[in-house]
């Protein structure tokens, strides 16, 4: 039996790569996708396992030959999911998890209609600021450009299939694996 593809995607800031981490240790049968990047790694993330970090003409090179799920351009850096390591791992029955921006979310379920998409909203636009400075590696310009494009990125919540607000982690994991038909 095939495994499915759940894409779990909101703003920046919304708690993606905290709530993935936390999901992915209570359920290490799910495979994370991980996807392919050409902006620079954030102090902790390790190539291949955070991202894969590559430079633009190789990821340009890639996107040439067909070979990304999906692929956007986010603040001057190109991200997208190679297409055969997600293929693979389905077909050996293997459930995928992708964590992606919205704008690659939305690729994705054209390319592969039966993914399930995830939006993980925050609980007020206040939070996402808080969310963000808290980060203390965004500019005051960068956080205003996420809080822009978070704007437009939350009138795209009726193309998801679910909707989890990241109020608290585990209980935004709890949702999750309910979605997943886990717990």
């Amino acid at each position: 039996m095939e495994g499915k593809l759940y894409v779990l995607s909101g703003p920046s800031g919304a708690g993606k790569g905290t709530v993935c981490k936390q999901l992915l240790a209570q359920n290490p049968d799910i495979v994370l996708s991980v996807s392919m990047t050409t902006r620079q790694p954030r102090e902790g993330e390790i190539d291949g396992i955070s991202y894969f970090f590559t430079d633009k003409q190789t990821f340009l090179s890639i996107k040439e030959q067909n070979g990304f799920l999906e692929c956007a351009q986010h603040f001057d850096n190109h991200y997208g999911t190679p297409k055969a390591f997600v293929e693979q791992n389905l077909q050996q029955g293997k459930d995928v998890l992708l964590e992606i921006e919205p704008v690659g979310a939305l690729q994705v379920k054209e390319k592969m209609p039966q993914s399930v998409l995830i939006f993980l909203n925050v609980p007020s636009k206040e939070v996402l600021l808080e969310r963000l400075k808290g980060r203390g590696s965004e500019t005051e310009e960068t956080i205003k450009k996420r809080m822009a494009k978070a704007e437009v990125e939350l009138g795209q919540i009726g193309l998801y299939d679910h909707v989890v607000v990241n109020d608290l982690v585990d209980n935004a994991v709890r949702q999750i694996e309910s979605i997943m038909g886990r717990k």
